[in-house]
């Protein structure tokens, strides 16, 4: 099994967090928003540190994970993290101006703005899946905000964490960034954030959010879920089958946009478990690759093994998609693995699995998916495959998610200019592009009178005819 990371919390954890946050609430109190170029500046720190660390950071991942693809990490993190800071740093600049607002006929002559100002210390709480990138991607639209930000990583992710206060100390002072190896969300969460982040499942995020309420701290929460994904009858089902495996097994299926289960019309099914052997044994050949990513902890792997015998228990087939692998605990392994036949009463229907295992359900019609989808809690995502524009449009009207990927899956949270976040059960807030920027600043209104504001005395009392005559037109007037 994967040995517990075996680190060495950084003095006491509890009472750093406390001094560091109010070193930086006093920073946010004694020193102006920082400029554009300023925050470019730090934005460009933060990018070379992980472009100099690249390979510590994908050693210490994997070594947090017993085994993680390093090429993984640097695809599915180091990069879209470093590429996320590049645009962000591009458009920032567009970001901060002042927006013109409309000013109501009634006050001709005034002026009105929203100006984007930082909300003041913004709190993360990073998950163990994806341990750099869920940190530096909020990270970097709440530093673009103007922020200072605190960072507490996950117990799986201790390596990581350890290794990213390292790197990044010597970088960034305290009072503006710092990440806190060994502290515990029990003494994080309390702490009276402007702003507080968390990743990590539905049940966790409604404690979150309980203890941020005492503060009525504002809360970003990404949290998962059940994320269906649709194979239309017109969708070429090799093409599918690649695309769909591509992300589902990624990780070992430990990401919260995993397609989680498959809908497909019957008759395809057999040609989609004949498309994934050969893809899965062309792409991971053995179960011990090190391009397959191990399941995270001892207690993770009991977790799955059991999903599966109580699936098998209850009549699904199991298909194992490597030749001759089982899941190995001694390699705290589970190889890529499809459950057909599978029904509701099963663990593996009824809960988010975040590991190597797709259930397979079939249907008739259209409205059997949508009603399945909308049965149940809005998901992260929403995957369909299908050419036709006309299910696509029916499929994103009538069913709500996170966010939608047509004709491959994930891909709409790796583009930058669109926000990323679920609803409801799935989460709360967004963060990437310019909704991330919002997210993390206080749009402010500012509205600014005229010299001579016209028919100013109008509003002042004792109120008499003129009143009642004025108001009277103010009624009748069309307000364009």
């Amino acid at each position: 099994m994967n040995p517990a990371a075996q680190v060495v919390p950084i003095g006491d954890a509890a009472s750093r967090a406390q001094e560091i946050f109010e070193r930086q609430k006093a920073a946010c109190l004694n020193n102006p928003p920082s400029s554009v170029e300023g925050r470019r500046a730090i934005l460009q720190k933060l990018e070379n540190v992980l472009i100099k660390h690249q390979d510590a950071i994908a050693e210490a991942v994997s070594r947090d994970f017993g085994n993680r693809s390093i090429q993984e990490t640097k695809i599915l993190e180091l990069f879209p993290a470093i590429d996320g800071l590049r645009d962000t740093r591009r458009k920032l600049k567009k970001w901060m101006k002042p927006q013109k607002r409309h000013v109501s006929l009634w006050f001709k002559g005034a002026r009105n703005q929203v100006i984007p100002q930082p909300k003041g210390v913004v709190g993360m709480i990073a998950p163990w899946n994806y341990p750099l990138f869920l940190v530096i991607s909020p990270l970097t639209s709440a530093l673009a905000a103007g922020n200072r930000c605190m960072v507490k990583m996950a117990a799986n992710a201790q390596r990581l964490s350890h290794l990213l206060h390292d790197i990044l100390a010597p970088e960034f002072s305290e009072d503006l960034l710092a990440i806190l190896p060994g502290v515990s969300a029990r003494d994080f969460t309390p702490l009276p954030f402007d702003h507080l982040v968390f990743t990590g499942s539905p049940a966790s995020g409604r404690t979150v959010m309980k203890t941020a309420s005492d503060n009525l701290t504002p809360v970003t929460l990404e949290l998962g879920g059940k994320s269906p994904t649709i194979i239309a009858d017109d969708f070429d089902i090799r093409t599918a089958a690649e695309r769909i495996l591509h992300v589902k097994y990624m990780n070992a299926g430990q990401t919260c946009v995993a397609p989680d289960y498959l809908m497909m019309p019957a008759h395809k099914v057999e040609a989609f478990v004949a498309a994934a052997r050969r893809i899965v044994r062309a792409r991971y050949p053995r179960l011990d690759t090190p391009d397959f990513t191990a399941i995270i902890n001892a207690r993770s792997f009991q977790r799955l093994t059991g999903v599966i015998e109580d699936a098998r228990s209850k009549g699904a087939a199991i298909d194992h998609l490597i030749d001759g692998a089982a899941p190995d605990a001694d390699l705290c392994k589970i190889p890529p693995t499809i459950l057909r036949d599978v029904t509701d009463e099963m663990a593996v229907m009824q809960h988010e699995i975040f590991g190597p295992l797709l259930p397979i359900k079939t249907y008739q019609s259209l409205d059997e998916v949508i009603d399945y989808i909308n049965a149940h809690e809005r998901p992260l995502a929403l995957y369909l495959f299908t050419n036709d524009r006309g299910v696509q449009d029916t499929v994103i009207a009538r069913t709500m998610s996170g966010g939608v990927s047509i004709n491959d899956c994930a891909m709409h949270v790796a583009q930058h200019d669109m926000p990323f976040g679920g609803i409801g059960n799935s989460g709360m807030g967004q963060y990437h592009g310019y909704e991330g920027f919002a997210e993390f600043s206080k749009l402010r209104p500012v509205f600014r009178q005229a010299a001579k504001p016209l028919g100013a005395a109008f509003l002042y009392p004792p109120y008499g005819k003129t009143f009642e005559r004025m108001f009277k037109v103010l009624i009748k007037m069309r307000w364009v």
